[in-house]
């Protein structure tokens, strides 16, 4: 029998307060019960599709580059990115490689994420 993906796990020092980023990000409610410990979004199974994400409070912040991150798609880069900033991220680079033109951004609890512009057809 093979894995199965389940979640993203983010650690991090306010488990409620990036919920709460990541649930307007996702546009996926933050489940109840969250607290400053932990919190999660779709781990109940009523936020519709896609994997759960969990946050963990954890005692030492973030030191370097992740060594994992997750990638979304957008049709409209500038304006998701424009949008992500306004509800609390980091644009720390730009990157056009291959084809593909993506910005790399930062929770406001430092975890990295990319966003790749896909126009849609």
């Amino acid at each position: 029998m093979a894995v199965r993906f389940f979640s993203v796990s983010l650690d991090c020092a306010d488990a409620g307060k990036l919920a709460t980023f990541w649930s307007e990000v996702l546009d996926r409610p933050v489940d109840a019960g969250a607290t400053v410990d932990f919190a999660a979004i779709g781990l109940d199974g009523g936020a519709g599709p896609g994997p759960a994400w969990m946050f963990h409070k954890v005692p030492e912040a973030k030191e370097t580059k992740n060594r994992v991150h997750v990638d979304f798609v957008a049709p409209e880069l500038d304006k998701e990115v424009e949008r992500l900033m306004t509800l609390g991220a980091t644009r720390l680079r730009d990157v056009e490689e291959g084809g593909y033109r993506w910005a790399t951004m930062a929770d406001p609890q430092g975890n990295e994420f990319d966003v790749v512009e896909v126009p849609s057809t």
